[in-house]
C-alpha cells in the first residue's frame, strides 16, 4: 500500500510500515512539513496515498468537507506503540488500499474502527 505520513507520526511507525513492505513517504520528504491539514490531504490525494496521522482534526475534513483519499488516525502513545502497531498491522491485513480510499480508520491498541462517509 502507499502511505503519506503526517508530521506527527512517529519515526518508528514509518520504519514499521516500510518493514512490512509498504511504500511510505513522510510529509517532510515531499515538502509539506509546514503545510496545513488541507494541503497535506490534497498531497496524499494527488499521489493516491492513504494519509496516516495522529491528528484527530482530520476526521472533520473527511466527514464534513469530504476531503482526502483516506485517513488512518493512530490513537497511540509512545507507551502503547507496540500494541498500536500490531493493531495497525491487523487493520491493513483486513482492508485493501481500495477499501481504505475515502475511509477514516481509527487505530488504537487492541481495536480499530473503519468508517466511510455517506455519499
Amino acid at each position: 500500500m502507499k502511505f503519506l505520513l503526517d508530521q506527527d507520526v512517529y519515526t518508528l511507525t514509518a520504519r514499521f510500515l516500510r518493514d512490512l513492505g509498504h511504500d511510505v513517504l513522510t510529509a517532510s520528504e515531499i515538502g509539506c512539513a509546514q503545510a496545513t491539514d488541507c494541503e497535506v490531504l490534497a498531497a496524499a490525494q494527488r499521489q493516491e496515498r492513504i494519509l496516516v496521522t495522529r491528528d484527530r482534526d482530520f476526521g472533520g475534513l473527511v466527514f464534513l468537507r469530504r476531503l482526502g483519499a483516506g485517513v488512518v488516525y493512530l490513537r497511540i502513545l509512545p507507551s502503547t506503540l507496540n500494541a498500536g502497531h500490531e493493531e495497525l498491522r491487523r487493520a491493513l491485513s483486513l482492508h485493501s488500499q481500495e477499501q481504505l480510499r475515502g475511509a477514516f480508520v481509527v487505530v488504537e491498541p487492541g481495536r480499530h474502527r473503519f468508517r466511510k462517509p455517506r455519499p
